[in-house]
């Protein structure tokens, strides 16, 4: 139940207990034939309430404050029922009205300040309860604990979270058996980050009311704040009792995120989608959800609806530029990138994309640029060095180049890029033995390096360390078995150590490679012609440039799956299901 409703039928518990009968006012005449009549309607109303009948109950109360505007009692009862009935504004009025025909009606004075919460009016709400609450001690009796309750959401909402506590247990002592007050007390906790206070109260919810979904919710996300591994059941049980619960679903995707379950977070924030598909929030999380699983192009359409929901998300653009940049658009991400930095120009991640961005478009010199003000922002950034020392090397600048990469390999020994590329550049620069240095300690940290290997092999043989190089290119041609040119290099090794025989295989198997590769070259030439020609409806002509990729390469499966495009439109199902099925097993024994 939301706080709306309970607040709604706090109100009408408040007519049904606080409220006197019109014809007990005291006139000191006989009442008049209106009033008689605004008494029976008053009655009737009451009546009415009692049976839950609010629509019956607002014309009766509707017909008193006629038959009797200056009877508190009628717009009282009225605008109680009217804010119970989602007529909030309404309901204030006439609650207004009541006390300014009689200040001290407590009743219209609860259910006013009830009304206030409602609508976030926090602090006329405050100064309302505290009223009521002084009036009940100069009576010597206690506030119900819905009062209570509605006077602790009230100071929350206006940021007394401890005096919103001290109320809430009051309201719970009435009644500790109400699993909302504890889902409600748990939720205070929680602001003030006492969570295993929090945990409590969320768990003694459950415990009272196993079906109170927010309870669910709230100890779920709880127990992820202390660190808890097992809090994930919790949230589970609360999207099972409220599958189309947006807010859950949204908590839910966030929280299987958080534990790096991109994959069964996707399908969470779809379906939340399906329940509100304008809900920029799931939108930006499924976006997110799917850039990180390498679905960039779907996240696209999800990050522009975003940033145009958004005009000034900052981040929702970095993010969009970023994958514009991942799927070679980096002439449409570099404004995306731009306006991203003009509204947060200290975004490093900004101006790291857009650096990226440049890169792609071989603008060297606006990169280095935009590396450099991000490196203001975080001067420690391995990541930004290594950026910086990596288009500086494109820009031929090999001076500038290498002091940021030994001050990224400095700042992050770990990683295996910064020393690569400082070996690459030693090596171009003549410096054998510091190449051979950094070479080896990057394919210690990250061995899966095939061109690294060649290139150390290529070193190794410049310093006429010859069975090193052997090593290193053998292992080489392990990680590369389609290129030939450690095959060659090998091929001049091998030679230098007076082994022709060895030398002469390893250079036929280059040659065997290269021409391989000069038929693959053709053969996605003439399949990317037959697409192009499918595209165009011209069948019979896309079918003759698949065959002739077949021709040259019969193991290249785009070329199979193209042919079997074209048998399909030609009527001939058998036979392309054919070249389907060669593709399939084709692509099983690992061709391209």
């Amino acid at each position: 139940m939301d706080k709306l409703q309970q607040n709604g039928l706090s109100a009408l518990k408040a007519i049904l207990v606080g409220l006197i009968a019109l014809s007990n006012l005291g006139f000191s005449q006989e009442p008049s034939a209106a009033l008689r009549k605004a008494d029976a309607a008053y009655r009737a109303g009451q009546a009415a309430l009692a049976q839950k009948d609010l629509s019956a109950a607002q014309t009766d109360f509707e017909q008193v404050v006629q038959l009797a505007p200056q009877a508190e009692q009628g717009h009282s009862a009225l605008g109680a029922v009217l804010v119970n009935r989602g007529d909030v504004k309404e309901g204030i009025r006439e609650l207004e009205r009541a006390l300014a025909i009689k200040s001290t009606d407590s009743t219209a004075q609860m259910n006013l300040a009830l009304a206030y919460g409602q609508i976030g009016a926090s602090e006329k709400a405050i100064s309302l309860f505290s009223k009521v609450e002084a009036d009940s001690r100069l009576q010597k009796h206690a506030l119900p604990s819905y009062v209570l309750a509605g006077y602790a959401r009230s100071l929350a909402a206006n940021g007394q979270i401890g005096p919103a506590i001290t109320k809430m247990k009051v309201a719970l002592a009435i009644d500790p058996q109400n699993a909302e007050l504890h889902d409600e007390m748990g939720s205070l906790y929680a602001q003030q980050k006492v969570w295993n206070h929090a945990q409590e109260e969320f768990a003694a919810a459950i415990h009272l009311n196993p079906d109170l979904v927010a309870a669910h919710l709230h100890l779920g996300l709880a127990m992820r704040a202390r660190g808890e591994g097992d809090a994930m059941p919790e949230m589970m049980e609360a999207s099972r009792l409220a599958p189309q619960n947006v807010t859950i679903g949204l908590e839910l995707g966030k929280a299987l995120v958080a534990d790096g379950k991109d994959e069964q977070a996707i399908p969470i924030f779809e379906h939340v989608l399906q329940q509100e598909p304008n809900s920029i929030s799931a939108s930006y999380q499924l976006a997110l959800a799917l850039q990180r699983s390498n679905r960039v192009q779907e996240s696209i359409a999800l990050f522009k609806k975003v940033v145009a929901a958004e005009p000034s998300n900052a981040e929702a653009m970095t993010n969009l530029g970023m994958a514009l940049g991942q799927v070679q658009q980096a002439k449409d991400a570099v404004p995306v990138l731009q306006r991203a930095i003009s509204i947060a120009p200290e975004s490093v991640t900004a101006h790291q994309n857009l650096a990226a961005a440049y890169v792609q478009l071989s603008q060297f010199s606006d990169a280095v640029a935009e590396l450099h003000q991000a490196l203001k922002l975080a001067p420690d950034a391995p990541q930004l060095h290594y950026d910086l020392g990596l288009a500086l090397k494109m820009q031929d600048d090999a001076a500038g180049a290498i002091p940021e990469l030994e001050t990224a390999q400095r700042l992050d020994p770990s990683a295996a890029e910064a020393p690569y590329l400082l070996g690459v550049l030693y090596m171009q620069s003549g410096r054998y033995e510091d190449a051979a240095r950094e070479m080896n300690i990057s394919l210690k940290l990250r061995p899966e390096n095939g061109d690294g290997w060649a290139a150390l092999g290529s070193v190794y043989d410049k310093l006429n360390k010859l069975p090193d190089a052997t090593m290193a290119l053998r292992e080489a041609i392990r990680q590369l078995p389609r290129q030939p040119d450690p095959h060659l290099t090998l091929a001049a090794v091998l030679t230098k150590q007076n082994q022709p025989g060895e030398a002469a295989a390893e250079r036929k198997k280059a040659a065997e490679l290269m021409r391989g590769n000069m038929n693959r070259q053709r053969a996605e030439v003439a399949t990317n012609a037959g697409n192009s020609a499918l595209r165009s409806g011209d069948v019979e002509g896309a079918s003759t440039q698949f065959h002739d990729a077949l021709s040259y390469d019969p193991k290249y499966v785009e070329a199979h799956l193209g042919l079997a495009a074209a048998l399909e439109k030609q009527g001939k199902t058998a036979e392309a299901a054919a070249e389907r099925q060669e593709a399939q097993a084709l692509k099983t024994a690992g061709n391209p």
